[in-house]
């Protein structure tokens, strides 16, 4: 990314909350128009970040620019941001319209121009002909929306969002995902998202930073992210994976493998072993990436394996594989494309399950 197409940049930022280091050393950029996601568990640092793009937290070393403007000596109400909270803070005592004209108040427009642009943002959320009821009316996403209204109706050019779709319920919270994105990209405003859930982030994100410790593990798409991950930790807690020790054996100037402990040898192009010749490395594989199959299938890598457990999850099976050389099973999981129950359990006279599995879905990783 260049200068130009960032909006955001942060420079190695600090911050400390007397001897803690709540956010170790930051830098990095955030594009015009980008829907970019800080995503990690609690405790990590990534609502801090927020709150210091936001002013109301000033850093302890570095510098965040907005638009080319060093923001540490800008207040709050001066920072060209707004900011949504997961509890929305919808005033109860207002109606719709007032509360999402309420930033309008100290701007020089009449009633007339200020409940015109709130009748706009109400058609922008979906919500025409709601100005006149209360907030007591208002279901959870309806409030989420008109929370949104009120940050957008001063046109901002960063908006923050602080895990706005938390309270929410599965069915609700998936439906506001893909408005959320969709009024996004209508407005082309940029939002900064704070979540903890690895669903949500890869299905709203542009760019992704996965945070752990205060410190940011990885910048990158959700699609490298989850495909590519470059570490344990950032593979870890995007979705679910399976881990194997291994070592890098460079055998010509075309070809090369991994001996793994649980999977065998496992041949890769030098292109892929960027390791010297003996390196310890971390084999790492989603569970979806296997196949599961009675008989061993013709010219794939496979090994064999014992059923340990298993659970049906309706879309999906999740099955637990033992191998030899493995101290863990294997977690594998397969759609449930007919009618049942996915996979039934081995009986004595099955014989042994086969685990196979794809070079191109290796992820070679450093070892601990």
């Amino acid at each position: 990314m260049t200068d130009t197409d960032a909006l955001i940049s942060i420079r190695k930022v600090k911050k400390a909350f007397g001897s803690f280091q709540a956010i170790e050393e930051v830098s990095m950029d955030i594009g015009r128009g980008e829907f970019f996601s800080l995503l990690g568990p609690s405790g990590c640092g990534k609502t801090t970040l927020l709150r210091m793009l936001a002013g109301f937290e000033n850093t302890t070393e570095g510098e965040i620019f907005i638009d080319g403007h060093a923001m540490s000596d800008v207040p709050p109400h001066h920072r060209p941001v707004n900011m949504v909270f997961q509890s929305y803070a919808i005033f109860p005592h207002l109606n719709v319209r007032d509360n999402i004209a309420y930033g309008l108040r100290k701007r020089n427009l009449s009633r007339a121009e200020r409940y015109e642009m709130v009748d706009e943002m109400l058609d922008l959320i979906k919500l025409p002909g709601y100005g006149t009821r209360r907030a007591n009316e208002l279901s959870g996403g309806q409030r989420q929306r008109i929370a949104l209204a009120r940050a957008l109706i001063l046109r901002p050019k960063v908006l923050l969002l602080d895990e706005p779709l938390g309270a929410l319920d599965k069915q609700l919270r998936e439906q506001m995902q893909l408005e959320l994105r969709a009024l996004q990209r209508q407005v082309g405003i940029t939002f900064v998202f704070v979540t903890h859930d690895q669903e949500e982030a890869l299905t709203l994100s542009d760019r992704i930073a996965v945070m752990s410790g205060g410190r940011v593990l990885q910048v990158d798409t959700p699609e490298r992210l989850y495909e590519r991950p470059v570490s344990r930790a950032v593979a870890a807690f995007i979705g679910n994976m399976n881990f194997f020790r291994g070592t890098v054996r460079r055998n010509g100037s075309a070809s090369g493998l991994v001996e793994t402990e649980g999977l065998g040898n496992i041949p890769l192009p030098l292109d892929r072993l960027t390791r010297p010749d003996g390196a310890p490395v971390q084999v790492a594989l989603r569970p979806e990436k296997f196949t599961l199959s009675r008989t061993r299938p013709e010219g794939a890598l496979a090994v064999a394996g014992r059923l340990s457990n298993a659970a049906y999850l309706g879309e999906r099976s999740h099955y637990y594989v033992s191998i030899d050389g493995c101290a863990t099973p294997v977690a594998v999981s397969s759609p449930n494309l007919g009618v049942g129950r996915g996979l039934a359990p081995p009986t004595p006279e099955d014989g042994p399950l086969w685990l196979s599995w794809s070079p191109d879905a290796v992820v070679l990783l450093d070892a601990d």
